[in-house]
């Protein structure tokens, strides 16, 4: 992700948006213009939120250690009594929870920077303030070097080029965990929970997309059933990455939006006890192989290929959320078209099988454009409540949804970036 972007309003370039679509088999849904609503604090993910209570809590932003970019205390939480109130919040008025330290390279520990993207609340608790965030972890070389006892970390030898200059390295990205019990105003680090080791990572001369050297990141996660599912971009070769033996076709297979699952019982001690869909069932093992969701990848003969690729085009960023309206799972997700994530345009794909389990939860529709917006990159697309009195009753948020929602998404120019909402979304059944 490009982290250098600063909050900067925008006049919007809109260029194309799909009216009213269907696929078949899948909802209606028609987008149409509204007042912008422009997020006045940093965002560089999906919005991970919840009710706390009467409180409406959201926690964007980034925080931690980053050899590119500088160290980062701009993961920040806002609340309110409803959406809007939220959604319309000053700078100002964003503030840091404490966060569990990084320690030093060498050590067990946390290490390199956090984004959190989805929050699950316990049920069990009543009071609604034992929170699980799932984060999205961004390390290099120099921050979590290779260790050759645990085989954990990354070795500083053929790296790919990173986001600001053929001298600097690409990033590794991987998913964790961290607890609150006051609602989000404290932390406490539970550990990785998927990762792809130094044997995936995709090396020079192959990596010249200047993106991640591998890893999985960007994720967004739904309860259903006594697990909670996991949806992520894959960015690692699924197999043992050798130069002698390495195949596009074969990388391009292992990518780019898989899931795994979790028990929520294993979600205080949870390094280790996710499992990958191996393409028959929930049991690859946590930094092993998995597949990705066969239907959300790109074919060939439309441009699809592998993320190490500068020209490769595929989707990534999912945004999963259940509307209630529909009875239908929701997933909205970015395209990337060329280097360093650039893409125009936002997708939607539906899973109408509300109890995912082994034999549904890759029932994924093909994707369908929502919208495309002329000299744009257009990031983290993702639904919210429209902000009503309805939305505040219903407890409404991200993750659960109705028959109208907010488009939010990042914008980005060559000099401006913004995380914005200009439309709403109405579904039809």
């Amino acid at each position: 992700m490009l982290k250098s972007f600063k909050y900067m309003a925008v006049l919007p370039l809109f260029l194309a948006m799909c009216k009213e679509k269907k696929e078949a088999g899948s909802p209606n849904f028609e987008l149409k213009k509204s007042s912008s609503i422009y997020f006045k604090s940093f965002v560089d993910c999906n919005m991970a939120e919840a009710w706390i209570g009467d409180t409406f809590r959201i926690f964007p932003g980034k925080y931690g250690e980053d050899p590119l970019w500088g160290y980062s205390n701009e993961l920040k939480y806002a609340d309110g009594k409803n959406v809007a109130e939220v959604f319309n919040r000053k700078f100002k008025e964003f503030t840091p929870p404490l966060m569990p330290k990084n320690i030093a390279p060498t050590a067990l520990g946390l290490h390199g920077a956090v984004w959190f993207e989805t929050i699950y609340q316990d049920k069990r608790d009543p009071s609604g303030k034992t929170l699980y965030a799932l984060y999205h972890n961004e390390n290099y070389p120099q921050t979590y070097p290779y260790n050759v006892q645990t085989g954990k970390g990354y070795m500083n030898a053929n790296w790919p080029e990173g986001l600001t200059g053929k001298t600097t390295p690409a990033a590794v990205c991987r998913i964790g965990i961290m607890k609150s019990l006051n609602g989000g105003l404290s932390w406490e680090n539970k550990g990785i929970i998927l990762e792809d080791n130094q044997d995936r990572m995709i090396l020079k001369p192959y990596n010249n997309s200047i993106t991640f050297a591998g890893g999985v990141g960007d994720p967004s996660a739904v309860a259903s059933g006594d697990y909670l599912y996991i949806f992520y971009g894959e960015y690692g070769y699924p197999a043992t990455f050798e130069s002698s033996t390495y195949d596009p076709n074969i990388e391009r297979a292992g990518q780019c939006i898989s899931m795994a699952r979790i028990k929520l019982s294993d979600l205080d001690q949870p390094t280790g006890k996710a499992k990958r869909w191996d393409g028959k069932n929930y049991a690859a093992i946590y930094d092993g192989i998995g597949k990705p969701i066969q239907t959300l990848q790109i074919p060939i003969s439309e441009g699809g290929g592998p993320t190490s690729h500068v020209n490769s085009k595929y989707y990534w960023g999912p945004s999963v959320s259940w509307n209630s309206y529909l009875k239908s799972w929701v997933m909205l997700m970015a395209k990337a078209e060329g280097a360093s994530w650039k893409g125009s345009s936002i997708f939607i794909s539906f899973n109408k099988n509300e109890v995912l389990d082994e034999s549904n939860s890759q029932d994924w529709s093909k994707p369908q454009l929502i919208l495309t917006k002329a000299g744009s990159t257009l990031w983290y697309p993702a639904l919210q409540p429209i902000g009503d009195a309805d939305a505040s009753k219903k407890k409404l948020t991200t993750f659960n949804m109705g028959e109208k929602a907010r488009l939010f998404y990042k914008d980005q120019t060559k000099d401006t970036s913004v995380y914005i909402s200009e439309f709403e979304i109405q579904f039809k059944k």
